[in-house]
Parts: C-alpha cells; sequence; structure tokens
C-alpha cells in the first residue's frame, strides 16, 4: 500500500514537472535560409494544452517554423527547446500533419491503411497486422470521427474527410504536441468548422499543444489561446484581439494596415494573409 502511495506521488509529481516547463521555448531565435533572412528574434513560449495559431503571408515562414520545430532546420541564432530538449528528428512525441494535397479518385488504399503509415510506414512494405496496431489505429480514427469510412477507398473521400486521416496519423504517438500545417486550405467553411472543432476537442481534451498554420483568423477567433502573426522577417505574438489590430499589423508590416471587425470577424485591408 505503502510502495503504491509512493509510486502514485512520483508520477504526479513528474507530470506536474512536465507541466510547467513549456512545451516550446524560442528566444531571440533567428531562421536563415541560405543567404536570407526568414525569421528574426522570435520569442515565444507555448504551454502544455494551449492552442495557437501562426498567421501570414505566403513567404513569410509559416510552415519554416514548423521545421524548425520538427528538428528538419536549425536557427541561425537564438535557444529553441522543444519538450525541455533541443529539436530532432523523428520525436515521437510530436504529431505532424503536413500540407495536404487531395489523393488520386482511382487510389485504393483503404482509409485505415493511410493512417496506419504513422505508424509504420517508414518501412519498406505493409506493416504487420495485430490486434496492438490495429487497436491503436481503431482508437484515432474514433477520435477524429472516421470510423465509418475507416474501410473506403482514401480516394473517393472529401478533403474533409482526408484531412480528419492525417490528423489521425498524427496522433498515433500519443504527441505532447501537435503541429498543423493549413489543414483549413481547400475546405469550405462548414468542414473548415468541423476541422476547427476536432482539433480544438483534442488539444483540450488530451492537454496538448498545437500550432496549426492558418491563412484566415476568422475560424479559429472562438478557440485559440494565441496568435502567432509572421510578416516582413518579424513576428508578433499574443491573444488575437492583442494580434489583430491595425496598430499591430502596421507596426509589423511597416507599412498602413487595417483591421476592420464586422458581424464577429475581422478583416485586415492593406496585407495579403
Amino acid at each position: 500500500m505503502t510502495t503504491d502511495v509512493q509510486d502514485k506521488g512520483r508520477h504526479v509529481k513528474d507530470v506536474s514537472a512536465e507541466q510547467s516547463t513549456p512545451v516550446i521555448s524560442l528566444e531571440q531565435v533567428q531562421i536563415r535560409l541560405g543567404k536570407q533572412i526568414i525569421q528574426e528574434n522570435i520569442n515565444l513560449s507555448v504551454q502544455s494544452g494551449e492552442f495557437v495559431t501562426i498567421l501570414g503571408p505566403n513567404g513569410a515562414g509559416k510552415s519554416t517554423l514548423l521545421k524548425l520545430l520538427l528538428g528538419l532546420i536549425k536557427p541561425s541564432a537564438g535557444k529553441i527547446q522543444v519538450l525541455g530538449k533541443l529539436p530532432h528528428r523523428g520525436n515521437t512525441d510530436i504529431g505532424y500533419a503536413p500540407q495536404h494535397r487531395t489523393l488520386e479518385a482511382d487510389l485504393a488504399l483503404r482509409a485505415r491503411d493511410v493512417v496506419g503509415f504513422g505508424l509504420d510506414g517508414h518501412r519498406w512494405g505493409p506493416g504487420w497486422p495485430n490486434r496492438k496496431r490495429n487497436a491503436i489505429i481503431e482508437q484515432a480514427l474514433e477520435e477524429v470521427d472516421a470510423l465509418h469510412f475507416a474501410n473506403a477507398p482514401v480516394g473517393q473521400l472529401s478533403g474533409g474527410e482526408q484531412q480528419r486521416l492525417l490528423i489521425a496519423q498524427a496522433l498515433l504517438t500519443n504527441p505532447r504536441l501537435l503541429l498543423l500545417d493549413e489543414p483549413l486550405s481547400n475546405l469550405d467553411i462548414t468542414r473548415g468548422q468541423e476541422i476547427v472543432a476536432l482539433v480544438n476537442h483534442v488539444c483540450r481534451a488530451r492537454n496538448v499543444a498545437v500550432l496549426l498554420v492558418a491563412h484566415d483568423i476568422n475560424p479559429l477567433l472562438n478557440v485559440v489561446d494565441k496568435v502567432i502573426y509572421v510578416a516582413n522577417k518579424r513576428s508578433t505574438i499574443g491573444t488575437p484581439d492583442e494580434v489583430i489590430t491595425t496598430e499591430s499589423l502596421t507596426r509589423l508590416y511597416g507599412s498602413p494596415v487595417e483591421v476592420v471587425k464586422a458581424l464577429g470577424r475581422m478583416f485586415v485591408v492593406g496585407a495579403e494573409i
């Protein structure tokens, strides 16, 4: 009995310490690709359970920031830690869903097969079927509400359904950090809202930190905790009300930008988002 209590105490202590350490910590980070500076002086802290969106114009470095966190590129200056360590490739504590491309209609792979690639897609040939593997895949499919089309040919699924599979795949290793690169692109308003609601549920239920790259703040306004807005080789970070303002974006772009609020939505005039 005493041992059990002590074990539980140690477990609680470990979890508490884990949660007190930022999932992401960037201090004065500069990103350079070749001779070109993409971003500089990024300061960022993200905690467990925070939902953060990355906004900005094309070419501003939104996807590049995800590559930095994945350990695919290194900062040219500054300090960075992900889950208390230097970023490194193949970190199973990070779930990553890359930019989605619509799959060919005649692709015969089943939805569950595509999700399974998240467990053994690095191996040659199909993964060996077993109970544990199948149970993990089933759980991920259920979490993204995709069980009802799990055996459908993936090429015949809608863009929103295919996006659910990518998120399921990213959840297979039970990550502490979830990186989603433009999961709302090419989706209509209804499907986009469904994906936002799904990601928000995963974030809160799992207490996992989420960084989601997007072009439009409006589908995310009511759920995100922070916004990282990147433009003009710089960034500004805060709540949507702090970041998406005329004054804030004008400073960031270095030219006049007008933020108009109407009907519960935000419209940015004078800048490409």
